[in-house]
C-alpha cells in the first residue's frame, strides 16, 4: 500500500473504477450478447425464408429445366446462394456446435419445415470455407470459377463458416444452399469488448484518477503545511499561524491547532516566568538562613541547618538547570554532528578513553546547542560511570542514530528507566545532580527522537539516541 494520502486515494479509486467499469460492462456486454442472439436469429429466419422460396421455385420447374436454370444463375453471379442438384446429400467436416450455431440451425430448419412440409429431409450443418464441397466430385471452393461462388461464399481475409443446407427434392435429387448470415452476424461467435468500449475505459478512468490526484494534491497542501509547522513548533521553534485553507474539515483542524499555538506558547511564556520569579525569590531567603546560621553558637545545631540550606540549594539548582537546559529557545538549522561529534570527543580521544566509528551523512536539522548539550551529557556519563566511550554513527535518509558504549558496570533492569528521573543516582558518591540523563531524554524528545538504555552481553551500557530526520 502506498504510504502518502495521495497514492492511497488514487489507487483506491483505481479499484472502484475498475470494479465500476468491469461490472457495468459486463451488464451492457450481457444485454448486446443477448440483443445480439435476437437479431440472429431474426436474420436466420430471413434467410430460411429465402431459401424456401428458392426450393419452392426449383420444385415448380420442370425436372430437365432445373440444370439450365443453375447455370443460367452461376453465369449471372452475385447471387445470394450457391445452389446446386446432387445426387445425393454431401458428406463434409461439419464444425463444432455452439449455443449460436445451434440457434441458426433450429431455426432454420424450423422455418423450412413450416414452409416446405414436416416431412421433407433436411440437413443444415455449418462449415468450413476449406472443408466444403461443391458438387458431387466433391469440388473444393477454390477449384470454381470465382464468378461461381466466390461472391456469395467468401468474405476474406475472415473466412466465415458457411451455412450448408441440403434438401431432398426427389429420388436420387438433393438441392444443396451454401450461403453466409448477413453483417453483423458473419462471424456468428460473440466477440468481447469492442475497441471503442476499452478505449472509453481507459479515457474515463485517466481523467477521474487525473481529477482526483488534483483535488486530493490541492486538498493536501494544508495538512502538509500543518504538519511542517508542528514539526518546527515541537522543535521549540516560534512559528506563526497555519492558514486556515481548504476543505471545511481541513479548515477546522487548522483553527483547533492555532488554538492549541496560542495556548502552548502563552503556557510556556508563563512557566519561564513563572522559573525566573522562583529563582530570585528563592536566593534571597536562602542568603538569609545562611547569614543567621553563622550568628548560632551552637555549633551541631549550626551544622545541621547548613547541611539543611545545602540540600535546598541544591535542589534549586537542579530544578533551575533542568529547565534551563531543556528549554533551550533556539532556531532551527543544518546541524553539521560530524563537527559536534568531533568537538566534544576531542578532549578525550589522546587518551584514547573515546573511540568514534562510522560517519554523519548529511546536515540534521535541529537545535545547535540542544543536541550538543544532548550528546555532550552521554558522552560525559559513559567517561565517568564506564570510564571509555565508544561512539557508533549509524546515519540514513529517515533518522539519525548514535550508540555509546561504556566499560562500566551497567544498570540493573529494574532500574533502566528510572535512571531518567530528576536527581536519581545510581552512584551516591559521584557529584553531580542526576540530571544528564534526563535532560539528553528530553532534547530528544523535543526533536522527535528518544534515548534508550541496554546493558551488554559483555559488560557496560549502551546509550541510544535515534533522532529522525525532518521529512519534507
Amino acid at each position: 500500500m502506498p504510504r502518502s494520502l495521495l497514492g492511497r486515494m488514487l489507487l483506491l479509486t483505481l479499484l472502484v473504477v475498475l470494479i465500476a467499469q468491469g461490472l457495468s460492462s459486463l451488464i451492457w456486454l450481457a444485454q448486446l450478447r443477448a440483443s445480439q442472439v435476437q437479431g440472429l436469429r431474426a436474420s436466420a429466419s430471413s434467410l430460411a425464408h429465402s431459401m424456401s422460396a428458392s426450393v419452392s421455385y426449383f420444385r415448380s420447374l420442370p425436372v430437365a429445366y432445373r440444370p439450365m436454370v443453375l447455370d443460367q444463375l452461376r453465369s449471372m453471379g452475385g447471387t445470394r446462394f450457391f445452389v446446386s442438384l446432387n445426387d445425393k446429400p454431401l458428406d463434409m467436416s461439419v464444425l463444432p456446435v455452439t449455443s449460436r450455431k445451434q440457434a441458426v440451425i433450429e431455426v432454420v430448419s424450423e422455418v423450412l419445415h413450416e414452409r416446405l412440409g414436416q416431412g421433407m429431409e433436411i440437413s443444415v450443418e455449418f462449415v468450413s470455407p476449406d472443408d466444403l464441397r461443391i458438387f458431387n466430385s466433391g469440388l473444393k471452393l477454390d477449384e470454381l470459377p470465382r464468378s461461381w461462388a466466390h461472391y456469395a461464399l467468401t468474405l476474406e481475409p475472415l473466412n466465415p463458416p458457411v451455412l450448408v443446407t441440403q434438401i431432398r427434392l426427389d429420388e436420387g435429387e438433393w438441392l444443396y444452399i451454401a450461403s453466409l448470415l448477413p453483417e453483423p452476424y458473419t462471424g456468428l461467435e460473440p466477440q468481447g469488448l469492442p475497441r471503442q468500449q476499452i478505449g472509453f475505459i481507459v479515457l474515463t478512468t485517466a481523467l477521474l484518477l487525473l481529477f482526483i490526484g488534483l483535488l486530493v494534491h490541492w486538498q493536501s497542501l494544508p495538512l502538509k503545511r500543518l504538519a511542517r509547522t508542528a514539526r518546527e513548533m515541537s522543535l521549540g521553534a516560534d512559528v506563526p499561524p497555519v492558514a486556515e485553507a481548504g476543505g471545511s474539515e481541513v479548515v477546522e483542524v487548522g483553527r483547533a491547532f492555532n488554538a492549541m499555538r496560542e495556548r502552548i506558547s502563552r503556557y510556556l511564556t508563563e512557566r519561564s516566568q513563572l522559573f525566573s520569579a522562583i529563582s530570585h525569590d528563592l536566593r534571597t531567603p536562602i542568603t538569609r538562613l545562611r547569614l543567621r546560621v553563622e550568628l548560632l553558637e551552637d555549633e551541631a545545631l549550626q551544622a545541621k541547618f547548613s547541611r539543611d540550606l545545602d540540600e535546598l540549594e541544591l535542589l534549586v539548582k537542579g530544578a533551575l538547570q533542568c529547565v534551563k537546559d531543556t528549554d533551550i529557545h533556539e532556531n532551527i538549522e543544518p546541524v553539521d554532528l560530524n563537527q559536534v561529534l568531533e568537538i566534544l570527543a576531542e578532549p578525550y580521544l589522546r587518551d584514547g578513553r573515546v573511540t568514534v566509528e562510522g560517519k554523519v551523512l548529511a546536515p540534521y536539522q535541529g537545535k545547535p546547542l540542544a543536541l550538543r548539550r544532548c550528546i555532550g551529557n552521554l558522552i560525559d556519563n559513559a567517561i565517568k560511570y564506564g570510564e571509555r566511550a565508544h561512539l557508533r554513527i549509524i546515519d540514513g535518509p529517515e533518522a539519525f542514530v548514535l550508540q555509546v558504549d561504556d566499560q562500566g558496570p551497567g544498570v540493573p533492569e529494574q532500574r533502566l528507566e528510572q535512571v531518567f528521573e530528576p536527581h536519581f543516582r545510581l552512584a551516591a558518591q559521584q557529584q553531580g545532580y542526576g540530571l544528564g540523563l534526563g535532560i539528553a531524554r528530553n532534547i530528544a524528545h523535543s526533536h522527535g527522537g528518544e534515548v534508550s538504555l541496554l546493558n551488554l552481553r559483555e559488560g557496560g551500557l549502551r546509550v541510544t539516541l535515534c533522532l529522525p530526520r525532518l521529512m519534507e
